[in-house]
C-alpha cells in the first residue's frame, strides 16, 4: 500500500486567510487527484496564535481591534476587510466580519488537539471556523467551545473537563515552538511530507503542483525535516 502524503497545516481560527486557504487547497487536493495523483493525502493541523495578547473579551469590532492592534487607519481597515470578504465568497465562504466576536484563540486550539486524540480534528477545524467567520460564536469560551464540539461528535463533558484543566496546554505550545523553529512567522502555513512549505492561501494549482511535486520525489523519507521553510513553493504573505 503506498504510504499516504503527510500535510501538516499551522493556522489560527482568528486568521481570514487560513478559511480561505483551507478551501483552496481542498480544492488543490481535489485537482491533485483527478490528475492522477496516486498518495492519499493526510491532513493535520497545528496550532499557532498570531495575537496571543488578545484578551478572551475583547470588547469591540473586528475593525476597532484590527485599528489598534495593527495601527492601520479606520478606512483602510475597513478597505481591507472588504476586500478579503469579497476573496472568501469566491470560494464559498460568507464572512460577517460585523459580528466575530475576537477573542484570543488558546482554548480553541487545545479543544482541537483534544478532537485529533479523539479523531475529530477536521471536523473541528471546519467547525470552529464556520463559527468564528460566518456565525459570530465566541470560541474563546469553554462552554460555547464545548457545544460546537459536541456537534462533531465529542463527548461534551470531556471538553468542558480537558479545558478547564489546562490538559493540552502543553501540545499547543509544542506546535508553536515547532513553526517557530522551522521559521514559520505567518499563518497559514502548509509542511508537505516534511520536506516543502507552501506559505499563504495560494491558488488550488499551486497547491496541486506542489503536492505532486512532494510525491514525486518519494515516500515521506524527509531529508529536510528541520526546515521545509527552507525550500518553499512559494513566498505569499500569510
Amino acid at each position: 500500500m503506498t504510504k499516504p502524503l503527510k500535510v501538516d497545516i499551522w493556522s489560527d481560527i482568528a486568521c481570514p486567510w487560513c478559511y480561505i486557504g483551507k478551501r483552496k487547497f481542498e480544492e488543490g487536493v481535489r485537482r491533485y487527484a483527478a490528475a492522477g495523483g496516486e498518495r492519499d493525502v493526510e491532513v493535520e493541523y497545528h496550532s499557532f496564535e498570531l495575537a496571543p495578547d488578545t484578551p478572551v473579551d475583547f470588547e469591540g469590532s473586528e475593525v476597532d481591534f484590527l485599528v489598534g492592534h495593527k495601527g492601520m487607519p479606520r478606512e483602510q481597515v475597513t478597505g481591507m476587510l472588504d476586500r478579503v470578504g469579497q476573496i472568501a465568497a469566491s470560494v464559498g465562504l460568507a464572512y460577517d466580519f460585523d459580528h466575530i466576536r475576537h477573542t484570543k484563540t488558546l482554548k480553541a486550539h487545545e479543544a482541537l488537539h483534544l478532537a485529533k486524540a479523539r479523531g475529530r480534528q477536521i471536523e473541528l477545524k471546519e467547525r470552529l471556523l464556520a463559527a468564528y467567520f460566518e456565525q459570530g460564536r465566541h470560541v474563546g469560551h469553554v462552554d460555547e467551545l464545548a457545544d460546537l464540539a459536541a456537534e462533531v461528535g465529542l463527548d461534551r463533558a470531556e471538553v468542558v473537563q480537558a479545558l478547564e484543566s489546562g490538559q493540552f496546554r502543553e501540545a499547543v505550545a509544542a506546535d508553536i515552538a515547532q513553526a517557530r523553529a522551522y521559521g514559520i512567522s505567518g499563518v497559514p502555513f502548509f509542511v508537505l511530507d516534511s520536506r516543502y512549505g507552501v506559505s499563504g492561501a495560494q491558488e488550488p494549482d499551486v497547491f496541486a503542483s506542489a503536492l505532486a511535486q512532494a510525491a514525486a520525489d518519494g515516500e515521506g523519507q524527509g531529508d529536510d525535516q528541520d526546515d521545509p521553510g527552507q525550500r518553499e513553493q512559494d513566498e505569499a504573505s500569510a
